[in-house]
């Protein structure tokens, strides 16, 4: 009798045990998070979530959209943001409106779903050029894309308003639009050695007035550098500058690295854009969050007289926000130490 008491007993404890172990999965709220927030202009939705989370690209999960708001999917600074409990579990959502200060009584009824805000995600004056003005391409479509070959009465640079002409194989109705691109840094896998795209820096825009054979005229509209022979055409980007990216993990198990810094800096910390070598091929997708870990310095063991990689240590998070064929643009969003060329990204 007393050991079936004690395995009853044991039983309970373990339920009880793995019941709590599940009811931590499912909460990822912070030790010490508000019970409220107030938006502030200049916030984050990134930022928001690490107020309440331990993970903040959990946000969706726990985000519920309050029927008795107008608007439920969009944040504006002074609102009011606090926990709920809603069918047992607890939730986010949006208490008071700021311009309406007003509470709302809150339906029992749950509904979960993505968030748009009307606050940005992350820092948009971070990634706001490599949205508008840089774009990866593959090898053919840089070097076999049509190219000045002079500015107007020769000259060798042209700007604003002036014409250039450029040559290459245009269809029978060339664009009446191109975008003017110079290219940049050229991107190998540091693994593989697989060549994955070249940088084309977006230098101006052009629209086509003539066209003889294979030489179009074009009246420069517009432009950040000086335009130069050798600089490519290509079909203008109409890319819209999104600043909603709903923080996920990605589908799949990702190994990749940090292959580049754009503008060459060395050093990476906080809110630096860099460049990895995993894109649509591997379904990486824009707001996806990835782990970055330092790589483990190199010590020689004195007794086996080799050289030996440490492990490589957790250092910061990233969250894509642009996605090539290749490779992606990340903004690191966290960093513990200063990161490098190199430095692992994996699934959080």
């Amino acid at each position: 009798m007393r050991n079936r008491l004690l395995t009853v007993a044991l039983g309970c404890f373990i339920s009880l045990f793995a019941m709590a172990a599940d009811l931590a999965a499912q909460n990822p709220l912070k030790e010490g998070h508000p019970d409220k927030y107030i938006v502030i202009k200049g916030d984050t939705l990134w930022g928001i979530s690490e107020k309440f989370l331990d993970s903040p690209w959990l946000w969706p999960e726990i985000w519920h959209v309050n029927p008795q708001i107008e608007n439920p999917h969009l944040i504006f600074p002074g609102d009011t943001i606090g926990l709920v409990y809603i069918d047992g579990k607890t939730k986010l959502t949006v208490l008071r409106r700021g311009a309406q200060g007003r509470t709302v009584k809150l339906t029992p009824t749950a509904r979960i779903t993505p968030i748009d805000t009307a606050i940005p995600s992350i820092p948009m004056d971070a990634i706001d050029s490599f949205i508008k003005n840089n774009r990866i391409v593959d090898e053919k479509q840089l070097l076999k894309a049509p190219y000045v070959i002079s500015g107007e009465e020769g000259q060798l640079i042209g700007g604003k308003d002036d014409r250039v002409y450029a040559r290459g194989v245009f269809n029978e109705k060339p664009l009446k639009r191109y975008g003017i691109y110079r290219g940049g840094q050229q991107y190998v896998d540091p693994v593989t050695k697989e060549l994955l795209g070249y940088e084309a820096l977006d230098i101006g825009s052009a629209k086509v007035t003539a066209q003889n054979n294979d030489v179009l005229t074009l009246l420069l509209t517009d432009t950040n550098q000086d335009i130069r022979i050798g600089d490519r055409l290509l079909e203008a980007e109409e890319t819209k500058l999104e600043t909603v990216f709903h923080p996920s993990s990605p589908e799949q198990e990702i190994r990749g690295h940090i292959i580049a810094v754009p503008g060459g800096v060395s050093q990476i910390g906080q809110f630096d854009v860099v460049v990895i070598n995993k894109g649509e091929r591997e379904k990486i997708k824009p707001g996806n969050v990835l782990a970055i870990y330092r790589k483990g310095a190199l010590v020689k063991d004195p007794f086996a007289k080799e050289t030996v990689e440490l492990p490589a240590e957790r250092a910061g998070l990233l969250m894509i926000f642009r996605v090539f064929d290749k490779v992606s643009y990340g903004l690191v969003l966290r960093s513990k130490r200063v990161l490098s060329l190199l430095d692992e990204v994996r699934n959080p």
